[in-house]
Formats: C-alpha cells, structure tokens, sequence
C-alpha cells in the first residue's frame, strides 16, 4: 500500500480544491460575517505566511485565547500546517492556571480575541516564553494594551505573502495540538495531539454509525474551541465542506436557538446544561428546529427527562457521547441498533441515556478487583481505553503516570456494559458513594431528579457519616415561578419507587446554584465543601 501521510494541510487542500463555494458563517463583536471555504483557506495560507514573519518554527506552540469564531478557525489549521503546534487555552482557568499552562507549553506567540486581552494582561508579567501578542478583533486600529509587541491579526494578514502555500515537511506523527484538562484536582495535564490521530478521529465523526457528519450538514459547534478541540468538529467541519455557524462570544441559548432557526442548523454538539438552557428557551419561544437532526451531547450524563423532550417535543434526536481531553475525544456514541428496533418507549429511552457503544478504531474493557466486569449491566468496574487517537502519556508530565498502563488509558470513569456492549458511565471513581460497603452512583440520583418537572438541575455528592462511612445528599435548583416550589419530601416521594431505600438521599437541600468547572461540569469538590459547611459537619 502506499505509504501517505495523514496530515492536515492536506485536508484543506481538499476542501479548497471541492467545497470552495460552501460557507463559514461568524458572529463576532461586530456582527455576523459570511465567508466562503475559498476565502477561509486564503486567510489560512496569509496566516501560515504571518506566522512564518513572527518567528514561529516548526514544533513551536502557538497559543490562541478566543472564542468560537472563523478567526479561531483560521488558527486550527495554519498553526499545524507550518509544522507548529495549535495550543487552544481555556479561558474560564484561573489566573493560576493559565500562567502554569502557557508556561508550562512554552507558548512562544498567543492570539487573543480583544475582550480578552485584560485576562492576559493581568499576567504578563509571570509569562516566560512568549514573545509576540496578536490581537483578533474586527477594529482597524490596535486597541490600548500593556502587551508588547501586540499585532493585529487583519493587519498581519494583509501583509502575509498573498501566494504562500503550506510547504513545511510535516509526518503524521508530529505534533499538531495540545490541550490541557481542566485542572480540578491539582495542576492542569496536557495532552499533545499527532496529525494521524487528529485525521483518524475526524474520519470517526463522519461514520454514519457515529456522529455522521457530513457536507450537507450546518453544524453549530456550541462546545467551545478552547475544550478539547470544540470535540474535533471544526477539522471534520471543514475538511467535508460542511458549513460552519460559529456562535462567537457571549453565546446564551437564547442566541443558540436564534441562529438554529436563522441558519437552519442540523447539528450540534454541547454539554447537558448547554441544552438543558436551550430546551427551556424552545419551550417558551417560537423557532424553526425543523431542520436539526440531531444534538450530540456530551461531558456529563444528560438526564432522561430532557433526552424524551427534545425527541417527543421538537423531534430532535439525542446523541449521547463520551470522551476525555486524553481521547481526542470521541469514545462511544448511543446509538439504536437495527436489533433493537423494537424496543418499548420506555427502554429504548434507557438506552439513549446510556453513553453507547464504542466507536470503530477503538478498544474498551472495564475492569475491577476481580479481573474484567461481566457484559451484565450490573457489575463494575474502571473503563480502559486504546486506540489510534488516544493519548498515551502527559505532555512533559511524570507525575501521572498511573493513567497510563500496559497500553490502556486508565479512565477513572466507572462504568457497567450490558449484553449489547452498551457503556453506561455510573460515576467517577472518586465520586461514587460507598454506604454501609455498599456503591451507590450519584450519576443514576442525579438523573432521575432531574427527571422532575420542578428540578431545573440536581447534584449528588457524599458526606462523611459514622455508622455508614458515606451518605449521599441531593442538592438542588429548582425551575422559576411559584408552582415548581417544591419539599424534601415531594422529592423522596419521586424517588422512592425507583431506588432502594438506603440510596435515597439523608437531607435534600436546594440552592441557587450549582458550582462549575470551566468547561460546564459541576464541581463537586466545591459543593462538597459547601454541603459540609452547611451540615457542619
């Protein structure tokens, strides 16, 4: 066979040379521009030429700070076309962190949307390797700025060599990403990403049987750029030609579901309080979803409630997926099979809340203190994954190599498969309760609270208690308006039938607001801390 190089200057060649009318659509500060892949693919080749007139060589990493946008697309493939590595930085990290990782990468240029700037400002001075600032913004003039040099993206292009072309001698094992997790216990890890394992994994979104992404689709990545490379959807996006709606900055639902309806989008992909913020907009507005086949959703468990109201309400199928930082990140994807086409309501609804079935190119087992978990849907055990785009170690990282075992990713993820193979996640390792030496999954309480039609989210977390060493407690936002206000025992009420008396929660307290991660999980450390503190305990 021949031996081709899977790298991917060559995607966007293929999407110059095939979809050059086809559309980037981006709403920026200034408002919604449109591009075709012509025009994009230009910008991209003057931004190699630019980055080139800055200094950047081949294995040096290069920083962006932005939100979803063309600019930002721009950077996904000029920076890994002249041989540099895309480092996409989260911006909900602490000042902490995003020093430690923009040292710790050695970032030696970062491109910055404007409304950020202050961010990076208020820690120049702790950056030890960069050297040049570039500002993405639609102004024509620079604005005010501490940072130096400081230039303008617009201006960097049109003074880039209008006939440069990608020519760097890249191999599909050379870096070509690197992002970092998101840091909630301890330093945040970097995960370096190869060209191969990139081209692979957006081959893996276009399989049918997966995501099926393909050129007719207009996806709206709501999944921001700077997490796990918006879940790889801007390099399938435009290596088929798909057209692309960026949301840009201060995204709400309300604007998500605007530009559904105005762009008529057919897919997206977000995480579950992404949507559940969308659904409750759909409820009480009018919009055209007619043209949405599907959301994908993924980063935590999305409740079953929720899943049968996109589908029974505005006929939206619900994907649900898997990954990590660590696995590119597609792992699973909840799809029927044609076997089980029929299905009852109510089970092919448990299957849709499950995270699903493994997608080609990679292998799964679970395992426990007794070796591989039995296909029984009952026994568990931590989730091992390997494959072609999976990470293999740390970036410069020896702290944690535990993760990394014998060829397997260790999750930390503890899952059950059933007799179709069908991965369904229970919990974290760290987060599952054990109670008089008996599990209890926080993940299954959660999602059935928030099956409720009162609760708006629901978090489960575990105290320390002296006769059963754990105990779960339900901590909950309700819905606005005076008929969701509900008790602590309406609440144990609903969960009664559907749980073992000694998995229901001891107390139920209900709050204003469940704290966070950056990326849209919630933090239960924080909460955690927080429940303690008002038990006292």
């Amino acid at each position: 066979m021949m031996d081709t190089q899977l790298t991917l200057d060559s995607m966007i060649k293929r999407t110059e040379q095939y979809f050059p009318k086809k559309e980037v659509i981006s709403r920026t500060h200034s408002g919604v521009q449109k591009f075709t892949y012509s025009e994009i693919v230009g910008r991209m080749k003057r931004l190699g030429s630019a980055l080139e007139s800055l200094g950047v060589n081949k294995g040096d990493r290069v920083g962006t700070f932005a939100w979803n946008h063309h600019r930002h697309l721009e950077a996904y493939f000029a920076i890994p076309s002249v041989g540099a590595v895309l480092h996409t930085i989260n911006i909900r990290l602490s000042k902490e962190h995003l020093i430690y990782i923009i040292n710790h990468a050695e970032d030696k240029v970062l491109f910055i949307d404007e409304d950020l700037l202050p961010l990076i400002e208020s820690i120049k001075d702790d950056l030890e390797t960069v050297q040049a600032f570039v500002v993405m913004t639609d102004n024509e003039t620079l604005p005010q700025s501490s940072l130096s040099p400081l230039y303008s993206y617009e201006e960097l292009l049109k003074n880039a060599e209008s006939s440069y072309e990608f020519t760097t001698e890249i191999d599909e094992n050379d870096p070509a990403g690197l992002c970092y997790t998101s840091g909630t216990t301890g330093k945040p890890k970097g995960v370096l990403y190869t060209h191969r394992g990139i081209y692979l994994h957006s081959m893996a979104l276009a399989f049918k049987d997966t995501v099926g992404l393909s050129e007719s689709d207009v996806i709206l990545p709501v999944v921001p750029m700077f997490h796990a490379n918006a879940w790889g959807m801007p390099f399938v996006s435009t290596w088929l030609g798909t057209t692309q709606v960026f949301p840009g900055p201060g995204m709400t639902p309300k604007l998500i579901a605007e530009m559904i309806d105005e762009y008529k989008v057919t897919f997206s992909a977000g995480v579950p309080t992404i949507w559940l913020g969308l659904l409750q907009e759909l409820e009480k507005g009018k919009y055209d979803t007619s043209n949405v086949r599907a959301l994908l959703c993924g980063g935590s468990a999305a409740p079953k409630g929720m899943i049968q109201a996109f589908e029974s309400k505005f006929g939206i199928s619900f994907l649900h997926g898997y990954g990590m930082t660590e696995t590119s990140p597609l792992v699973t994807v909840t799809r029927i099979k044609s076997t089980m086409e029929n299905l009852s309501d109510d089970d092919r609804l448990e299957v849709l809340s499950k995270q699903g079935l493994v997608v080609p190119g990679i292998e799964i087992k679970a395992i426990n203190e007794n070796g591989e978990i039995k296909p029984d849907g009952v026994d568990m055990g931590e989730l091992l994954i390997r494959g072609p785009w999976i990470a293999d170690s740390y970036y410069k990282d020896d702290r944690n190599t535990e993760a990394f075992q014998d060829g397997w990713l260790h999750t930390g993820d503890v899952v059950t498969l059933d007799e179709e193979g069908i991965v369904k996640i229970v919990d974290r390792t760290k987060d599952l309760i054990k109670s008089g030496g008996e599990w209890i999954s926080s993940v299954d309480l959660e999602n059935a609270l928030m099956a409720h039609e009162s609760v708006f989210e629901a978090c489960v977390v575990a105290v320390p208690d002296v006769k059963w060493q754990e105990r779960p407690i339900a901590c909950i936002v309700l819905k606005e308006g005076p008929e969701h206000q509900i008790s602590k025992e309406d609440v144990l009420e609903f969960l009664k039938p559907q749980f073992a008396k000694w998995w229901l929660p001891d107390e139920v307290l209900f709050i204003d607001e469940i704290p966070k991660t950056s990326v849209g999980k919630f933090l239960k450390s924080k909460l955690r801390e927080d429940v303690e503190k008002e038990l006292a305990l």
